[in-house]
């Protein structure tokens, strides 16, 4: 009988369990549960999702591995208790704390040097100075600092266990170097005013990093943008655009990335490659958004939104609804224009489909010239892929063919497959084939692309 292995996805909104044929791919059961909702939660709210999702599949897995959302800040006191609410990757408080950062450690150029990308408020970094400038006892209290997935694969290894992450997850804290592949504590005392007890990391990507109560072995998991990378199968070249609750456009690259704007950010993966890629805080709530406001359905949204012309008759939305962290304007807001008394509800809703389409354009155009590659094929995931709206006119606003994923939780998909690695220890990941794909093409609509970037430009300095 085949090993059976458990991918977890701990993401922002809920818990996704994938029980796993470790040899070829293919999920035998399914469960979730959700989070609380904010961009500050208790993250013990994770681990009781944990439980409930993947506990009554604990026991039949070999090998387990956890994706999770990336940057957020959990600090533990001397005891292994925690400090205060996890700050998460989409909250903003600590922007001027991260532009800070960026002049202590020498200017954007020295920034991406030391770290790979530019600092912005995403980073936990910039969250530990927030800490350390507004909430002095908290940061007194805090012994150690972990990851969302870190602070979950802790749970669920066997007692005594020491804290562990990977190489993609750290990629994104602020304080892990990319070109020494390793932690940088003085970037934690400098952002914190005190040392931090830091996770392990380990020698190989497929390293078993720790074992459950039962005898599981634990693979070191990693962030949720490296776990879809993974479960996708990505090659060299190969991008994934996901409209989640974020918008991110990665790209696997050989060559380790440096972006001096912030524009692209310079990640590692799971798998010993990089995985640059460029982030908006707004992506599929930007189609709720305009489900809100026209009183419809998502389904409904769909069909008003393809029943008008390509430029919706003029009417452009920049989406910056909760500020934004690519361009990094934090304190934007969305800007709506070019209505008229003949707009209709098909215009409002083609445009707010159309800025969503944009904002990842620019962040494949961005990827393409970052890095000096060409993308090789784009596919699409996230719960905002499924609007029929969304899968009809990506490629015609990204001028180029786009390959649509299946229904599927990659990120639990990946963090499956990374266990399988761990367990068998192959020198590569094992190769599963993912059915159900499909290309579509359309006619390029370039003139929709100039109007949001004129729009773009035009409010450049507004937040």
């Amino acid at each position: 009988m085949a090993p059976l292995v458990l991918g977890i996805d701990s993401s922002t909104q809920s818990t996704k369990a994938l029980l796993v044929d470790a040899e070829t791919g293919q999920v035998l059961e399914e469960r979730r549960s959700s989070h609380p909702d904010g961009t500050e939660v208790d993250p013990r709210a994770w681990l009781r999702a944990v439980d409930e999702a993947a506990g009554p599949l604990l026991e039949r897995a070999d090998a387990l591995a956890v994706g999770g959302q990336q940057h957020g800040m959990v600090l533990l006191d001397e005891a292994g208790e925690v400090v205060r609410p996890a700050l998460l990757w989409n909250d903003t408080r600590s922007a001027d704390a991260a532009t800070t950062l960026i002049d202590e450690m020498g200017g954007p150029q020295a920034s991406v040097e030391e770290i790979g990308s530019l600092m912005v408020a995403s980073f936990t970094a910039s969250k530990l100075r927030w800490v350390r400038d507004e909430e002095p006892e908290n940061a007194q209290r805090a012994a150690q600092v972990l990851l969302p997935h870190d602070f979950v694969s802790l749970h669920l290894a066997e007692s005594g266990t020491a804290p562990f992450t990977d190489r993609g997850d750290a990629s994104g804290t602020g304080y892990y170097s990319t070109r020494e592949e390793a932690w940088k504590p003085e970037l934690v005392e400098a952002a914190l005013g005190k040392n931090l007890e830091l996770p392990r990391l380990p020698s190989a990507p497929n390293e078993v990093m720790a074992r459950t109560a039962s005898g599981a072995a634990i693979a070191a998991g990693t962030g949720d943008n490296m776990g879809a990378a993974l479960g996708l199968s990505l090659g060299p070249g190969d991008v994934s655009v996901s409209i989640g609750t974020s918008g991110v456009c990665a790209m696997v690259s050989d060559a380790r990335p440096g972006d001096a704007s912030g524009t692209v950010t310079g990640f590692a993966d799971a798998t010993g490659r990089f995985l640059p890629m460029t982030t908006t805080i707004n992506a599929s709530r930007i189609l709720e958004a305009g489900r809100a406001l026209l009183g419809v359905s998502h389904d409904e949204m769909a069909e008003l939104a393809l029943a008008s012309e390509p430029g919706a008759n003029g009417v452009t939305l920049l989406p910056y609804f909760d500020g934004e962290r690519t361009p990094n304007r934090p304190h934007a807001r969305a800007t709506l224009t070019g209505m008229s008394t003949s707009t209709t509800r098909e215009d409002v809703a083609r445009a707010y489909v159309e800025a969503l389409l944009c904002s990842l354009a620019d962040g494949i155009t961005s990827l393409e010239e970052r890095t000096g590659t060409a993308a090789r094929r784009i596919t699409l995931i996230g719960g905002g892929a499924r609007s029929r709206a969304v899968q009809q006119l990506a490629p015609a606003i990204f001028g180029r063919e786009v390959t649509i994923a299946p229904d599927g939780e990659f990120v639990a998909l990946g963090a499956a497959r990374q266990a399988a690695w761990a367990l068998a220890g192959t020198e590569e990941p094992p190769s599963w084939e993912i059915s159900g794909s499909r290309v579509v093409s359309a006619e390029a609509t370039p003139q929709v692309l100039e109007a949001y970037r004129e729009l773009k430009e035009r409010t450049e300095g507004w937040g």
